[in-house]
């Protein structure tokens, strides 16, 4: 019979008529287990290899509780440290060492606990504490974009201060950093290059929800040379779901708010040579006025194809140059024609209108023009042109092989400057 059932079975006493003896226990008295004992200090029978009162453990090299007494027994070990981050670590069969298994933290505090039983099951209890030493090299990391309320195709950012290149590290990077939102999605990252992750759900986000975004790689060693640096968390919120949908064919763009159409608006779009692309942008910035020049894209002044124009309510959807913004000397082809060099032009009064109704992170789908299908990472936020199966692979903790796995930046290619206007 355990302790547990022994407890039982007495709290029931008070039913029976008992004939207490010499040694017997009473109702409600303890029963003279040994587990019921007070645990004994177990300083003399256990060992620690950790470091002397007022030095510092070095990180890189693992820790070791011993049970040194023949009658002793090592039950549990765990070590946490300040940042509630439990060591990993092995005890023996035989209950005689523990040791860590993971590298230590740097720069933090561990506090070790260890429970221990002699030879007549008598429990015992020993508390150690000791710091490590700072590393020498830090990895910081900095989260994007800025904190705020964003549309539901916003990807979040990591830059980090050295290039991770072997996929180990990368899969430690990828752990420690942590993307919580309400309500939950499934997302993953991404590494574009040695030095850049971005994230993404699945689907696009889920309009109204909070996002969490937070590293927990602080004294984490990552490479020989670099452990985690503390990092600013990042707090993001989502608006409506906001999805600009232009048909190049059709000349036409169809505006939607959570699923619903809210505005179908007359356009033009790059004329032959100089296409809008295809695919899913994100609204990188709004600029209500823009001087657009033809030579900043590549066009020469003078040509048949240069222009110097003042432009009005221009929404950025790419880097080089692209723009949904007002273009009130297309106006008689709005509707019927493509005659930009890769904007989406519309009247002055629904790009105004546009403008201010869309926010950074909302959703500029083009389909229908035959222009390339919008890249990936180097022209702008054009992540959601990946399928999920091919944005997993660029995560480090995907369970594809490696050959499988594209080297980071593998989609992307290098982005023309497209004439525009």
């Amino acid at each position: 019979m355990n302790h547990t059932q022994r407890i039982r079975t007495v709290v029931n006493c008070t039913l029976v008529v008992v004939t207490l003896v010499a040694g017997a226990t009473a109702c409600g008295e303890p029963d003279g287990h040994q587990l019921s004992l007070k645990p004994y200090d177990a300083a003399d029978a256990v060992s620690f290899n950790g470091p002397g009162k007022g030095a510092k453990a070095d990180p890189d090299k693992p820790i070791e509780v011993t049970a040194e007494d023949d009658d002793v027994t090592i039950t549990d070990v765990t070590a946490v440290d300040t940042e509630g981050r439990h060591l990993a670590g092995e005890l023996d069969a035989d209950g005689k060492r523990w040791h860590s298994t993971t590298a230590l933290a740097a720069g933090t505090r561990y506090t070790v606990k260890v429970a221990t039983e002699n030879g007549d099951g008598a429990p015992g209890t020993l508390t150690y504490d000791f710091g490590t030493n700072a590393a020498k090299k830090l990895l910081k990391i900095s989260f994007g974009p800025q904190a705020g309320t964003y549309g539901v195709g916003q990807p979040i950012t990591a830059e980090l201060s050295a290039p991770v290149t072997d996929r180990a590290s990368r899969a430690t990077v990828e752990r420690g950093l942590q993307v919580r939102s309400t309500p939950a999605v499934t997302g993953s990252w991404y590494w574009v290059d040695d030095k850049t992750l971005h994230y993404r759900p699945k689907e696009y986000w889920p309009a109204g929800a909070s996002i969490d975004v937070r590293s927990n790689l602080k004294g984490i060693k990552l490479t020989d040379a670099l452990h985690g640096a503390a990092t600013k968390p990042l707090k993001l919120a989502t608006g409506d779901r906001i999805e600009a949908i232009t048909d190049a064919s059709e000349h036409t763009m169809t505006v939607m708010r959570n699923g619903e159409v809210i505005n179908t608006i007359p356009v033009t779009t790059g004329k032959p040579g100089f296409d809008t692309r295809n695919g899913v942008k994100v609204v990188l910035a709004k600029e209500q006025f823009v001087r657009m020049r033809g030579e900043t894209v590549g066009i020469a002044a003078g040509s048949s194809e240069s222009y110097d124009l003042p432009v009005y309510w221009a929404t950025r959807v790419t880097w080089s140059g692209e723009y949904v913004h007002a273009a009130p000397w297309s106006t008689g082809s709005q509707g019927s024609a493509n005659v930009s060099h890769g904007c989406t032009g519309m009247s002055t009064a629904d790009a105004e209108w546009f403008f201010e109704t869309v926010r950074e992170g909302d959703i500029v789908k083009v389909v229908g023009s035959d222009g390339e299908t919008m890249t990936p990472f180097d022209n702008g936020f054009g992540d959601w042109n990946l399928d999920w199966e091919a944005w997993q692979k660029g995560s480090a903790l995907h369970r594809a092989t490696q050959d499988a796995t594209p080297d980071a930046g593998t989609d992307v290619r290098t982005a023309r400057l497209r004439p525009q206007v």
